[in-house]
């Protein structure tokens, strides 16, 4: 096989696990734009090896899309981000190739919007390593070679890490998609009509409303009585002109599931400018987050536009 063959062969390879390396990307960042810079870079230590002398082409891509990952977490920029509480996942359309596996209850879990945000207090090889393991199911003798770890040392992340993770996560049962849809719908229509009462008794006694500013704040603007949680969504879901200026013309509201969640977005001609996502748990909305920034939006609305048409909950808004 000539070099040209050869080059080619290797890029195929390498784009065949592209996927893989994004979702386990994305897990380590939970940002999509930082998750497909690193498997780029990823790529180009690719390009650069003796390909011909590594013998697990998936190990050893695995090994550096970590390890790349772990090297921006560290950085003092990142680190400086999320520090001053200025941070949230970037949410991603299910179906979206980038959420990776979805086959078992950690592998859902390990992307969804809270156990993204849970990491956050994690440190960078405990994230690792809880990602690796609940979501990629390796061994821990495989973690310790891809972090360059022991194998003990790697059994201690990880039950620091699912300790930390389960002190933090809040709520029970989940609902399943009908009633999560349900309970969404009766949300927006309480809201959009401002009925105080019935928004106050859809959330949980300890509920918690988050919400990025639309990028326009350095910290995040959060929210933690039912009754201050009422009185926002009253406020922000109440369309006005000034409103629909700032969105660039009238939009459609829709349901959408964003990171395996019941969420709701706000689409102006095809173009999402904002996403509410719900973590519900026995019955309740415990949790509301608003994003806007959109920088935030960018692989959303990607993911929007190839979704296809479905009925407005709202059809303008």
């Amino acid at each position: 096989m000539d070099s040209t063959a050869t080059d080619r062969f290797d890029t195929s390879r390498f784009e065949a696990g592209r996927n893989r390396l994004a979702s386990l990307a994305y897990r380590l960042l939970g940002s999509a734009a930082d998750a497909e810079d690193a498997v780029q870079d990823a790529f180009l230590h690719w390009q650069a090896a003796d390909r011909q002398r590594i013998k697990v082409p998936e190990a050893w891509l695995t090994k550096v899309v970590t390890n790349l990952c772990l090297d921006r977490l560290r950085s003092a920029q990142v680190r400086r981000e999320r520090a001053v509480g200025a941070w949230l996942p970037e949410p991603l359309l299910d179906g979206d190739p980038m959420l990776g596996p979805a086959d078992t209850f950690e592998q859902r879990e390990s992307v969804s919007l809270a156990v993204l945000t849970l990491m956050e207090r994690l440190s960078p090889v405990e994230r690792a390593v809880y990602v690796l393991r609940e979501a990629f199911s390796y061994s821990h003798a495989e973690i310790a070679e891809i972090l360059d770890i022991t194998e003990s040392a790697s059994q201690q992340h990880l039950h620091r890490a699912r300790r930390r993770i389960t002190a933090a996560r809040r709520g029970g049962g989940k609902a399943d998609l009908a009633s999560a849809r349900r309970i969404v719908e009766e949300f927006l229509a309480a809201a959009s009509s401002g009925r105080t009462e019935r928004l106050v008794a859809l959330l949980t006694d300890d509920a918690i409303a988050i919400s990025d500013g639309a990028g326009l704040t350095e910290k995040l603007l959060r929210y933690d009585t039912p009754q201050r949680i009422a009185a926002i969504a009253r406020a922000g879901f109440k369309s006005t002109p000034a409103k629909q200026r700032l969105a660039g013309g009238v939009s459609t509201v829709h349901y959408a599931l964003v990171n395996g969640a019941p969420a709701i977005l706000f689409v102006p001609g095809g173009r999402v400018v904002g996403a509410v996502t719900f973590d519900i748990t026995d019955g309740k909305i415990a949790t509301v987050r608003g994003i806007a920034a959109p920088a935030r939006l960018v692989r959303l609305t990607e993911a929007w536009r190839q979704h296809g048409p479905d009925t407005p909950l709202i059809a303008e808004w």
